[in-house]
């Protein structure tokens, strides 16, 4: 299938386009590369630096190479940087989804697989979280997320052949496991890298936010999905997508793993002792987020195959150990 891929040269665009390409789709990659890597763009993929808001470059280039699908990963995902500057997420993410939408209109593109999050549940009632589940994001990022959600129903309801899957993201982890790409972010927020860092000399320690949650061992418990597996996950809903199709879909292995299993699993596999500190809580941690992925299970019969920690610990280890300046940029 000619696809393109939108931010195909951050962390989880890239992995998904070694697998489309891996899978023998032609492959077309768009990044403003503002947080992405050139470098990280698959050799077989068209690369094009353009934004999203450059309706018309995109509407020339869906043309051009014949696309049939849209997989759409380009936002912005800091949640601090989106309370601090909620317009700049919202012209990104939610603006710029419509000028993609609006240039697969003109190019009479009618299947996409948008890039959402967990984001969009904010603090749930209910563990484990379910599609059903009531959104209410307390950050603009997830609510640049959601209202993104809103405008694909919108739009599907006005275009009968359009067809959209949304899958909705726990915590991606994990680099490829043949080493090639994996997690280079400035700057870099995820748990795992951090723990890493921390091993690997990087940086002094770790610090644990609150060891006196009501969960096994007192800290947060999330649910960790390996980017291998979410990259294959947006090929399958791909695959499915007939039209007038419409489904939102939590990716997560459906368990969770505690800051300190985070923190022993690095241990373990790294055989590096490490300063590890206690801090406060901070405001906004549920104790405990994980998926219930039995939706997607049940509809097109994908399921995560990494879900043991050790191995996606080490996945995102080889990386580090292999690129320790990222892709050096």
């Amino acid at each position: 299938m000619n696809t393109l891929v939108t931010g195909g040269a951050g962390y989880i665009g890239s992995h998904a386009t070694q697998a489309l390409i891996k899978a023998g789709h032609q492959v077309t990659v768009i990044d403003n590369l503002f947080r992405g890597h050139e470098a990280a763009v698959h050799t077989d993929a068209s690369f094009h630096k353009i934004d999203l808001l450059e309706t018309q470059k995109i509407t020339e280039l869906l043309i051009a190479h014949k696309i049939e699908c849209v997989i759409h990963f380009a936002a912005l995902a800091y949640v601090g940087e989106s309370v601090g500057d909620p317009l700049w997420y919202y012209q990104n993410n939610t603006a710029g989804t419509i000028s993609l939408l609006q240039a697969m209109k003109e190019a009479k593109v009618n299947r996409l697989v948008f890039s959402s999050t967990c984001a969009t549940y904010g603090e749930p009632d209910e563990v484990p979280i379910k599609e059903t589940t009531p959104q209410s994001p307390i950050n603009p990022y997830g609510w640049s997320k959601l209202f993104v959600e809103r405008i694909l129903l919108d739009y599907a309801a006005s275009n009968p052949e359009f067809a959209f899957a949304a899958p909705r993201y726990f915590n991606v982890a994990g680099s490829s496991l043949d080493g090639s790409i994996g997690e280079d972010h400035t700057p870099e927020s995820h748990l795992i890298p951090l723990v890493l860092f921390a091993a690997m000399g990087k940086r002094d320690s770790i610090t644990i936010f609150g060891e006196d949650y009501p969960t096994p061992d007192g800290t947060c418990i999330r649910d960790y999905i390996h980017v291998q597996d979410l990259a294959e996950a947006h090929i399958a809903l791909m695959n499915s997508l007939k039209p007038g199709d419409q489904g939102f879909f939590n990716l997560g292995i459906g368990k969770g793993y505690s800051v300190k299993e985070i923190i022993d699993a690095v241990k373990h596999m790294t055989g590096i002792d490490f300063k590890v500190e206690t801090g406060d809580r901070r405001a906004g941690d549920p104790p405990m987020l994980f998926a219930d992925p039995s939706k997607i299970k049940n509809t097109i019969g994908w399921e995560a195959k990494i879900t043991d920690i050790h191995q996606i610990v080490d996945s995102a280890y080889q990386w580090f150990k292999q690129h320790p300046q990222g892709y050096n940029d």
